[in-house]
């Protein structure tokens, strides 16, 4: 594509890069990304996505903007209270780079939508905050043969991988089922510090944009845990499970599973 003489200034940074260059932020451009929750992850991703010139942005959620939110959601602001957060991330990305189509989706992604809703693009960004959302998510992205950018946090410690189905582990190769309601504490009993969802979620970024310009190695097959308060970061392997339920040699998950409310996620 051409770029006008703004758009080459906007992203003249991407374009002296030799692995970016013209032609990668003309595929940065041509994107398509879809972002699960419009959260403490969804924010930053959906904003560096943004300024990086994606060409759509696809996020779903179906919350309201609330004060308590404004201690990590970048997205969000105190004129933005009561909104919905996807038209209030719409609002903000907008008005960040009016080059990229931003669609808000004020919905909760289900098992009957899922797999129609993230045909049309490219890469999924798995920022939910519950882990029936997680699950579903991973079920329906190895189904659909879409690579999965997936990220958590909790207290001071965040994990980002990257699936690749049909080349590495599924989330199910890691952990087969959701632990049982209660076992783990969501953000609202055991708090999450602020900056955390920034550091995770421009991981995530960065994955998205790696898998759009073919360049670099993604989390495929690794999980990369962060401690923000020994400031290490660490890689555990993820083997590839034969016997997983989903992706494994005789899958007995051949369908969307929806487990429910109830279940609370490490994010």
């Amino acid at each position: 594509m051409d770029f006008t003489d703004e758009q080459v200034l906007r992203y003249s940074r991407h374009i002296i890069l030799p692995e970016v260059g013209g032609k990668g932020q003309t595929k940065i451009a041509e994107a398509k990304v879809f972002i699960i929750g419009a959260g403490g992850l969804g924010c930053p991703v959906g904003y560096y996505l943004t300024a990086a010139g994606v060409g759509t942005i696809a996020m779903i959620d179906n919350d309201t903007v609330e004060i308590s939110n404004l201690q990590r959601q970048i997205a969000h602001s105190m004129n933005t209270l009561g909104m919905p957060k996807v038209e209030s991330a719409k609002k903000t990305f907008e008005a960040l780079n009016p080059d990229v189509n931003i669609v808000a989706l004020r919905k909760r992604i289900s098992k009957d939508d899922i797999l129609d809703l993230i045909s049309a693009y490219d890469v999924v960004v798995d920022g939910s905050d519950n882990f029936p959302t997680r699950y579903l998510v991973n079920d329906a992205c190895v189904m659909a043969g879409k690579p999965l950018v997936s990220g958590a946090i909790l207290r001071f410690e965040g994990q980002v991988t990257t699936i690749m189905p049909g080349e590495g582990p599924c989330y199910r190769c890691l952990f087969e089922e959701p632990p049982p309601p209660g076992l783990v504490p969501s953000c609202q009993e055991a708090g999450v510090l602020g900056v955390l969802p920034g550091v995770i979620g421009g991981l995530q970024a960065t994955e998205v944009l790696k898998l759009i310009l073919g360049k670099g190695d993604v989390l495929k097959g690794e999980l990369l845990i962060y401690n923000a308060l020994k400031t290490t970061f660490r890689k555990v392997k993820i083997p590839k499970n034969p016997s997983c339920p989903l992706c494994g040699e005789h899958p007995s998950i051949t369908e969307l599973v929806d487990y429910g409310e109830g279940y609370c996620t490490t994010q």
